[in-house]
Parts: C-alpha cells; structure tokens; sequence
C-alpha cells in the first residue's frame, strides 16, 4: 500500500485501497461507477435500495447479485415494485439471486411507495436529494484515508435519513445514507491521489446545479 490508503495495482493505477481488490468486478465499480454522478430516478432508487439490502454484508454480495435484484424488482420501476403484495415477498424470500431478508425486501417496497409519494411534490428524487449536497466548507479540502475512516456519516446523511425517515422510508439510517450518497456521487470521497478522482470531479462540474 502506498501512504494514505492509495494502492498502485499491477495495471499501473493508483486506486483507493477498497478498490484495489483482486475481484475484476469490484475493481471496475471503483473506476467506472462508484462516485459519478447518477440522474436518473430509477437507478437512484436502485441504488438506495441496494444500499439497504448491504446492510450487515459486503458490497461484493451486492454487487454480485445486482442483476438478480434487477429482475426481482422489476428494474426498480417504483410504480410496479408499490403495488407488490404478500405473494410478491414471498416469491422474492424464494428467489436465491438476491439477499432473502425479509425486512430489507418488505423496506424496498415500502419504500417504492414512498417515493411515489415524494414524487406528487418533488420533480424527482434527484432534485431531491441534491438538496441535502454537503456544502463546499462542510468537505475537506482533501479527502484522505484518515478523513474517510474517522467517518461512516455526516451532517448531510444525518440530514437527509431524518427526512426520508419523516416520510416514512424505511432501511435508511445515516451510515446507509451517506454510503448512497458516495456511490450516487453527491461526494467525491474517491482519496486524492487515485486515478478515478479527477474524473468523478470533472463528471460532478459538469452537472448543472439545482
């Protein structure tokens, strides 16, 4: 590992230590995903689900089974995954593609109707959260290995799981929050020095401001 949890693989990159993994799948998440900027409601609404489902395992799990969550919840459309009911969580607790738990799947479709809630007032759930956008003299002026590890939340996650929670969201405290809001890139808490960081940057500059 190289000083501040910066790890130069054996492709020549210098990456964050958790996305210098040896698993392929991983390691492309960290460069090509993790961080840049989502807009679209539907993979946003994946994402925070997904987030949840993670809760108490790791991400590889997840990820490894992102296309069998797909499917299962018809590709986080949120108007079809509202209207599942007790036959559709059963035959979700059946299905060995996804995570069979049966408070993180009863959350997702709770969840799916709130956001069909939030949507008769909101634009979108990206306007929405980009509400809650941590303000620059909130970050550091570097992210560092040491910044990250001292922090599983913020101000803002804090901020913005009170008030999903308020609209009744369900799976979705602050430590769920701000990972969602790292991966869905409201941040950039790629560290500096990794190779992915000035194009998540860039990607962020480039999203014209609510």
């Amino acid at each position: 590992m190289l000083d501040d949890g910066l790890v130069r693989n054996e492709d020549g990159l210098v990456r964050c230590w958790w996305g210098a993994s040896d698993h392929a799948d991983y390691r492309t998440y960290h460069d090509e995903e993790w961080g840049m900027p989502v807009t679209d409601d539907r993979r946003l609404f994946e994402k925070l689900c997904l987030e949840g489902f993670q809760s108490g395992l790791s991400w590889l799990t997840i990820l490894r089974k992102r296309e069998g969550f797909r499917r299962a919840f018809a590709d986080f459309d949120a108007t079809i995954v509202a209207a599942y009911g007790e036959h559709e969580i059963e035959r979700l607790l059946g299905d060995a593609a996804i995570v069979r738990h049966r408070g993180k799947i009863e959350a997702s479709i709770n969840n799916a109707r709130r956001l069909l809630e939030l949507l008769e007032t909101e634009d979108s759930l990206l306007s929405y959260v980009r509400r809650f956008e941590p303000a620059p003299e909130d970050r550091p002026a570097h992210v560092t290995y040491a910044w990250i590890q001292e922090r599983g939340t913020t101000v803002a996650s804090h901020a913005l799981a009170k008030d999903l929670k308020r609209r009744g969201w369900s799976f979705v405290g602050p430590t769920t929050v701000y990972a969602f809001m790292q991966a869905m890139g409201l941040v950039n808490d790629h560290l500096e020095g990794c190779h992915a960081r000035p194009a998540v940057e860039a990607a962020r500059s480039a999203l014209a401001r609510p």
